[in-house]
């Protein structure tokens, strides 16, 4: 059969299994699956595994399963399946099934029993403390339990005794017998099952004994044929028991092979589930689509495209080793696909009034939606002469090379006309509070009379008459540094990462509610409502640092 040239390493190894026959028997498709635990919402680490799952099934015409790993009642529910459902479709991802390793708990019940009856593990009355305390270290190895060498029977007997409810949470737990002495210390005979007498959002109070992650995942595996299982390097050192757990359950080759690779790390970014779910309970963020968060909910909610993280999780690429990106990367990929969609528009952050003096009446203008387009598709926009700028683009005294307004200096007005700044009127604090100016009515923007009149600068600006206040909200990072990874992230907490502020905006704005704007020489901003008024929420800035 013809193969797709590998692009990296993952496809390398699925070409040699393809290459070897071992999937003829399947028809040669390739299966993978996405496996999240709904006990939270998916952030950006999660896309590169979406990438790389749904890369293969489309580079292989294979198919691929969303499968919520739901093992653990006690955290699990219903609105974390929904979000991550909704978060692999925003990101323009279709999956072919969707499980729930929750559906597999009788199948993982009799698996467990085969276990016992091979002699493959054993009831174990240690509690965990007393667990982790004889397992040994990486140069010392585990002691035997008690317990390890009672007879199939009373495994047996036992085992049912606790899926029957009859100990209390901790009383008991299964292990699987492996080596006590193995160089892996997963391999030291890990915990299977355990109970909790948790009500399961799913499968209700059925159980009161749930499977383990390392149990229930490489068994949720096989009964769907995945063929590989691509997880991040942090499982690595679990391969060993993933291929067990396969083998002992006696499932029929060829058996799905598990793959690692780097897991997606970004500066000054927060990825840990749990750690997420600590800000939304302690209520330093809104939720967990708060527009700081770097889940995919709260970048859907900032106004990040979807592409362009896509575009990101492909230019960061497949590695085998750790890594750290620099968040600028993202922010320059966010800015790439804004560039090319978004419409301009207008708006001031700090404004300050400028006045025609010798301007009569209104008009209007023509503003080009998008220069990169190509397209050359207009809007009209009110222009009556008197209009706010910001206070930047102005100078008192203007510094060496100053290329916005000054008194005696030229400016143009975007869209619309250059204007000479004549006089200044201060308040008594000796702030600027008005600009007198006079325009040139020969100086419009796309006339084709020519005029001697020139500005060395363009500044953008919203009229007075028809412009409306509005709020702004910038963001900074949730954590203030780069990477400290031996600090608590609590200390890292950027407890300055929104910074709101007024302005005025052209009312075009705040007629496109969730639409994404770039904002003239600002940044790119979403229209969004907040407290019953609009707002103008940052997605992110037009300065490029990745670049520099």
């Amino acid at each position: 059969m013809e193969l797709p040239e590998a692009t990296n390493f993952i496809e390398q190894y699925i070409n040699e299994d393809l290459a070897s026959g071992k999937y003829e028997g399947r028809g040669n498709e390739i299966v993978v699956r996405f496996p999240p635990e709904p006990n939270g919402y998916l952030h950006i680490g999660h896309v590169k595994a979406l990438c790389i799952n749904f890369g293969v099934k489309e580079r292989y015409n294979g198919k691929l399963n969303l499968r919520m790993d739901d093992t653990n009642p006690a955290k699990e529910d219903y609105n974390y399946v929904n979000s991550i459902v909704e978060a692999v479709k925003w990101l323009g991802f279709e999956y072919d099934n969707l499980f729930y390793a929750s559906d597999y708990y009788d199948k993982m019940y009799e698996i467990a029993e085969k276990y016992i009856m091979d002699g493959n593990a054993y009831v174990c009355d240690l509690s965990a403390e007393q667990i982790t305390a004889t397992r040994g270290t990486l140069t010392e190895p585990g002691k035997d339990s008690p317990y390890r060498n009672r007879s199939v029977e009373e495994n047996l007997k036992l085992f049912r005794e606790m899926k029957a409810g009859v100990y209390p949470d901790g009383a008991k737990v299964l292990r699987a017998k492996i080596d006590m002495a193995s160089p892996n210390i997963n391999m030291r005979d890990p915990v299977i099952y355990r109970i909790a007498h948790v009500s399961h959002y799913r499968q209700g109070d059925k159980w009161c004994i749930y499977p383990m992650y390392d149990f229930a995942h490489p068994v949720s595996d096989a009964i769907e044929g995945i063929t590989h299982s691509l997880c991040s390097l942090e499982f690595e050192n679990h391969r060993p028991l993933y291929d067990w757990v396969i083998e002992k359950a006696g499932f029929s080759q060829p058996v799905p092979r598990q793959i690692e690779f780097a897991r997606l790390n970004i500066t000054n970014m927060l990825m840990s589930k749990r750690y997420l779910k600590k800000l939304v309970d302690e209520g330093f963020v809104s939720g967990w689509d708060d527009p700081r968060m770097p889940t995919l909910m709260g970048l859907k909610t900032r106004g990040v495209p979807p592409m362009a993280l896509r575009k990101f999780c492909a230019d960061v690429g497949v590695a085998k080793n750790y890594g750290v990106v620099n968040l600028a990367q993202l922010d320059e990929c966010i800015r790439d696909e804004l560039n090319a969609t978004a419409e301009r528009a207008m708006a001031v952050s700090d404004p300050v009034k400028l006045t025609i003096t010798n301007y009569e009446g209104e008009e209007e203008l023509d503003f080009e939606k998008n220069p990169v387009a190509g397209d050359g598709a207009t809007r009209k926009i009110k222009f009556s002469g008197s209009v706010y700028i910001d206070r930047s683009d102005f100078a008192l005294v203007p510094p060496p090379k100053f290329k916005r307004l000054y008194k005696g200096g030229n400016v143009r007005l975007k869209a619309a006309y250059i204007v000479r700044c004549d006089d200044v009127v201060l308040d008594e604090n000796g702030e600027v509070k008005e600009i007198l100016c006079t325009y040139f009515p020969e100086t419009r923007s796309g006339s084709d009379v020519k005029s001697e009149i020139k500005a060395k600068g363009v500044i953008q600006w919203v009229d007075a008459k028809y412009g409306s206040k509005v709020e702004f909200n910038d963001y900074e990072p949730l954590l203030c540094d780069e990477q400290y990874p031996d600090q608590d992230y609590a200390e890292r907490l950027n407890k300055n990462s929104i910074k709101t502020y007024c302005g005025m905006a052209e009312p075009y704005l705040l007629e496109n509610e969730g639409v994404s704007f770039q904002l003239m020489r600002t940044g790119y901003y979403k229209v969004c409502e907040k407290e019953g008024k609009k707002v103008l929420s940052q997605i992110v800035s037009l300065k490029d640092n990745f670049n520099k």
